[in-house]
């Protein structure tokens, strides 16, 4: 079966981990979020991926290759203009081999999901439904594209962040596609499956269904969201067999130098290579690959670039530290405070409390 994954978009909510990396490439418990997302499409029987890339294109091909080493046929596909999601799905359809009346799975490759994706499927198929989206509720749908459906789980209308949604159900980044529906999208311009395609089919009485599921979903479009992702992959709570090592605390990956009497914990991980000194505690955070927190130092619920230095003593509490950033003894920072790559914070520059106590 073939399925396409977009992963084009730049991450700009992420900056600036995203200046070196797009944002479905960033190592998500050990990993990119784009491996945890494709071990799910093997697992449930999907061999073939074609990838809708952009920003920083050739990165996904170094990483994955032919995408032999993770069970997988892939082929990648570059825009070089940005299409939209709809203009990105119809930009790849000379790679896919599936018939006219046969399904394709179309995923966003940034998402965090649990779904059953055969489940899915069935329904597309029960149904006969030219689309059948993934649908997910959240507790304050006003900031997304919400879904009502009807008693058989038709849609019956796309509406855009409106204020007073009727609904809890918003539209979960997952989709199957009859084949022949990605052929009528517009070519070589920006479209929107959202604005354009989906409502497009609604007004012409085109059956598109609905799959409400309450499994695991995470966009992990901002920091926070983020570390909570990888937090939740290295505790379990989120199921992916592409994680670099066993459910637990925290992961401490291959290469990487801890302090016997360190303290890692809260779904933590530690990237290779990755250096944590003595007395220091890193709680829900992220290391990226050669980065090191230094003797001393706290670091809770924040993503700390690649080769980054936190100095001796230093306390981050939800903050992003770009590649390559160093921040010198002394300093304190907190509340989504963002260093970016290369900087340097000499000794005690910042901090959030008074320096005596």
């Amino acid at each position: 079966m073939d399925a396409v994954m977009l992963v084009g978009g730049q991450g700009t909510r992420l900056r600036p981990l995203t200046m070196s990396a797009p944002k479905p490439m960033l190592p998500v418990a050990g990993v990119p979020v784009t491996a945890h997302m494709l071990a799910r499409a093997r697992d449930a029987g999907i061999d073939r991926v074609v990838l809708a890339t952009s920003y920083r294109a050739e990165v996904f091909e170094e990483y994955f290759g032919d995408g032999s080493a993770h069970g997988l046929e892939l082929e990648y596909v570059t825009e070089t203009e940005p299409l939209g999601t709809g203009g990105a799905i119809r930009n790849v359809v000379g790679r896919l081999r599936a018939g006219p009346d046969d399904p394709v799975v179309i995923f966003n490759g940034d998402i965090l999901s649990g779904l059953d994706i055969q489940a899915l499927i069935r329904r597309h198929t029960v149904a006969d439904a030219a689309v059948t989206l993934h649908l997910t509720e959240v507790s304050d749908p006003r900031a997304f594209g919400v879904v009502p459906v009807d008693a058989d789980g038709r849609v019956t209308e796309f509406l855009e962040k409106t204020p007073d949604p009727p609904t809890n159900l918003i539209n979960a980044g997952c989709y199957v596609f009859r084949r022949s529906v990605i052929d009528t999208i517009a070519v070589g311009r920006p479209v929107s499956v959202e604005r354009e395609t989906f409502p497009g089919l609604l007004a012409a009485g085109t059956p598109v269904m609905g799959y409400p599921d309450s499994t695991y979903w995470l966009d992990l479009g901002t920091p926070a969201a983020f570390v909570q992702g990888s937090r939740d992959l290295v505790t379990g709570r989120m199921v992916s067999s592409a994680l670099p090592g066993p459910v637990g605390d925290c992961l401490v990956l291959a290469g990487a130098a801890v302090a016997a009497d360190a303290k890692i914990g809260g779904g933590a991980t530690v990237g290779a290579r990755a250096q944590v000194g003595a007395g220091a505690a890193v709680d829900g955070a992220v290391l990226f690959d050669g980065a090191v927190v230094a003797a001393g130092a706290t670091v809770r619920d924040s993503v700390i670039g690649r080769d980054a230095v936190i100095g001796p003593g230093v306390v981050l509490d939800g903050v992003v530290v770009g590649d390559g950033a160093v921040i010198e003894r002394g300093n304190e920072l907190r509340a989504g405070a963002r260093v970016f790559p290369g900087a340097v914070l000499t000794a005690g520059a910042v901090r959030f409390s008074s320096d005596r106590t």
